[in-house]
């Protein structure tokens, strides 16, 4: 049973949040509650405050237990932005976007007999098997040059080709 909750709007730049979105990925509810409690960084407040309504929805609306849940996808999209202008120098202005955040948190049930890292591997067989993504064992990769040690000339390093030391 999957729970979806999300936040829209917040006053936070995706960049920023994506950061402790990718601490949280793929971890237990409970794990995640604390990781986000102990991070400081400002979007983690909102991001606990996502997870705990998460947790309370599965928890009131489904009969799930808090316990068997983790978060399978969580994402960070772009909202609207909100567009400034600061005046410059000769009567010129300079714009400023604030950016803003919409965040879709996904809880689902651990499956009995199945753990986190089997699901783990799961989705990471998904992500290879996307045709974005080339095969990494075909590269070839290329040999290393061989490092020139500079010359010593009379106790000094030669590190220019100039004549002159």
């Amino acid at each position: 049973m999957k729970v979806i909750s999300k936040l829209k709007d917040l006053r936070i730049a995706p960049r920023k949040v994506r950061l402790i979105a990718d601490l949280i990925r793929r971890k237990k509810a409970e794990e995640a509650q604390t990781i986000l409690a102990f991070t400081i960084k400002r979007g983690s407040r909102p991001l606990l405050k996502l997870l705990k309504t998460a947790l309370a929805d599965a928890k009131n609306n489904f009969q799930l237990d808090a316990a068997n849940l983790y978060i399978s996808k969580i994402t960070v999209d772009e909202g609207p932005i909100l567009k400034r202008w600061r005046p410059r120098s000769r009567g010129m202005a300079y714009p400023i976007k604030k950016r803003t955040s919409q965040i879709t948190l996904i809880l689902e049930e651990i499956e009995t007999g199945r753990k986190i890292k089997e699901i783990k591997e799961k989705a990471r067989e998904e992500k290879s098997q996307s045709p974005e993504k080339k095969d990494r064992s075909k590269i070839k990769h290329k040999p290393e040059l061989e490092i020139i040690k500079p010359k010593t000339i009379r106790g000094l390093k030669r590190v220019f080709r100039r004549k002159s030391v």
